[in-house]
């Protein structure tokens, strides 16, 4: 890499140019107070565009020295014959060498070489190379989430969405996603839970003919997040709760029938009768647990009641 370092005028920068921005990170106070104290110990690198300079890395450099007044600032000017390839690289290997990469700065590190670089092979090694994952089914996961909504993308950077419900997210229309982003963020869900929930809404608005920020904007399910008095984890099985019955009316009932069967059968401990998953078949499960053969032998008897008892016939006759 061939360059110089010269002193440029601020205002000649197009700052407005983010083609090889990499960083996620917007505060830059602890930055104008080392420049301020010690001066610029590494000039940022730029390309001369036409009129302008265009910035290859030192984006948050530039912005301190803009906030701290200067008018002119030391930087690196890269040849002029410089390849967008090896621009790339730079900007990439200088955010990796600061700190590791977050998942949206590996998003655009990889669109970005990717972009200048076609074959599959020699992609894999330059990417090695800048210490960037290289296998293409994650390649191709993780360059999509720089193309994701900003809603979608801060709740990855606030660790609200994982790589694979951003990727669900992003398949959604942008005001649906970010209103199951502030679900999320409201609730602190698990990654399985928001998955149950995503799944509920969508099979909810889709057999009621609805529009899915209908049925998250719903007055019942916008009250239970307003309670005061119950905190996330209440909240959240509250609402779980409800759009399940909700989406499977018939089975909750089943199931609130069968319950109220079993509690008045009034089944000893160590036995368990277990119906079939969802009420959809009629096959029945009674388990039994016992230690040694007269607890055994006492089972027996109790089964012996279970089947004369009125409410087996009620549970069975269904």
């Amino acid at each position: 890499m061939r360059f110089k370092i010269e002193t440029v005028k601020l205002a000649g920068i197009d700052c407005t140019d983010n083609t090889y921005r990499i960083t996620t990170e917007t505060n830059i106070d602890d930055l104008i107070a080392s420049i301020k104290k010690i001066g610029l110990l590494n000039p940022p690198s730029l390309l001369k565009n036409n009129s302008a300079y265009s910035i290859v890395c030192g984006f948050r450099r530039m912005e301190a020295c803009r906030r701290l007044g200067w008018s002119h600032v030391d930087a690196r000017i890269l040849d002029p014959g410089t390849q967008k390839a090896d621009c790339a690289r730079i900007a990439v290997t200088d955010n990796a060498l600061q700190r590791p990469l977050n998942l949206i700065e590996q998003s655009r590190s990889l669109a970005l070489v990717s972009g200048f670089i076609k074959d599959d092979d020699m992609l894999a090694q330059e990417l090695s190379a800048l210490g960037l994952p290289e296998n293409q089914s994650v390649i191709k996961k993780i360059k999509k989430i720089c193309r994701l909504s900003r809603c979608i993308q801060r709740a990855i950077l606030a660790d609200t969405v994982s790589l694979a419900m951003a990727l669900e997210l992003g398949r959604l229309a942008p005001d649906d996603a970010a209103d199951f982003v502030e679900l999320f963020e409201n609730l602190k869900l698990s990654l399985n839970k928001q998955r149950e929930i995503l799944t509920l809404v969508q099979e909810i608005a889709l057999r009621e003919d609805l529009a899915i920020a209908e049925v998250l904007n719903e007055n019942r399910l916008q009250a239970i997040l307003n309670q005061t008095d119950l905190d996330k984890n209440q909240k959240t099985g509250i609402i779980r709760s409800y759009l399940k019955q909700r989406r499977f009316p018939t089975i909750i009932s089943a199931e609130r029938t069968f319950e109220q069967l079993i509690k008045a059968l009034k089944l000893p401990s160590g036995i368990k009768l277990i119906p079939p998953i969802n009420f959809e078949g009629s096959i029945y499960t009674l388990r039994f647990n016992f230690s040694d053969l007269p607890e055994l032998i006492d089972h027996k008897a109790t089964f012996d009641a279970i089947t004369h008892n009125s409410y087996i016939k009620k549970i069975l006759g269904r």
